[in-house]
């Protein structure tokens, strides 16, 4: 099987809900998620990006392609935290309090360990890990004290698996793992619930620029569907995650992946 499912429409799974998607603007997992949502029912959906025209260019979009009209941009790095807290603030005040928070915030890029230097190694780090607990320390006060609430993390396989490389995007998507069950124990006293999905291979845009067309040859070969994901199909579980379907599922770790043991 090479060719891809037909797209699953929406089921009002996320319906009455508001959501915080991270890095949403493009054409990657982030903007595919943002689509979801709204295609599931949420009542109000903010995206952020460190790309002006680009964000302002994915909220059109998000509210022509899915009629959803309560959509927001907010221009926020994920490095720096006085944008993150800007912009959970904005949030909170424009969505009426986030019941969702998807961390996609990353970046990755191919590296041999003994030609990488310590900015490339600090930088995938810093986006990928330390961003997402940044956007996490910033909205568990506000989703404890209503004593409900969601954070769904984008990991990846390779925090299980070794590639080469990859050890800078390994070891952060590592920590987004570790992050996601240690903050998920913490977080489960005030009734709120964070886990995380690890796809293996979502082709879109942003990952082509990245990575070589060999190199995503050769791992999509590798799939027992013999193609890469979706950006949707990685979409599809982090709405699974955020919904009340998984109620009883807190630091848990879900791979979105068809590779062979």
């Amino acid at each position: 099987m090479k060719e891809a499912p037909a797209y699953v429409p929406g089921h009002q799974l996320l319906a009455g809900k508001s959501v915080l998607i991270t890095a949403a603007a493009g054409a990657g997992i982030g903007f595919a998620a943002a689509r979801k949502c709204a295609e599931e029912g949420c009542r109000a959906l903010m995206i952020s990006d460190i790309h002006p025209r680009r964000l302002e260019e994915a909220v059109a979009r998000l509210k022509a392609d899915t009629g959803l009209q309560n959509v927001w941009g907010q221009l926020c790095n994920v490095t720096h935290e006085e944008e993150v807290q800007a912009l959970v603030a904005v949030a909170e005040e424009k969505l009426g309090g986030v019941d969702v928070l998807i961390n996609n915030a990353g970046l990755g890029g191919e590296k041999r360990v003994t030609e990488m230097t310590d900015d490339e190694w600090s930088r995938v780090l810093d986006i990928t890990l330390t961003g997402t607990f940044r956007m996490t320390r910033a909205m568990l006060p506000h989703m404890e004290k209503r004593g409900r609430g969601v954070i769904v993390n984008n990991a990846s396989v390779l925090g299980w698996r070794a590639q080469k490389g990859q050890a800078h995007y390994a070891a952060a998507k590592a920590g987004v793992m570790a992050l996601t069950r240690c903050s998920a124990v913490e977080a489960a006293e005030h009734g709120v619930r964070i886990n995380a999905v690890s796809p293996s291979i979502a082709l879109h845009e942003f990952l082509k620029k990245a990575s070589s067309e060999e190199l995503l040859t050769q791992l999509a070969s590798r799939e027992a569907f013999g193609r890469a994901a979706e950006v949707w199909e990685v979409a599809n579980v982090m709405v699974f995650l955020a919904s009340d379907y998984a109620s009883y599922m807190t630091g848990e770790v879900l791979s979105v992946s068809s590779q062979h043991a």
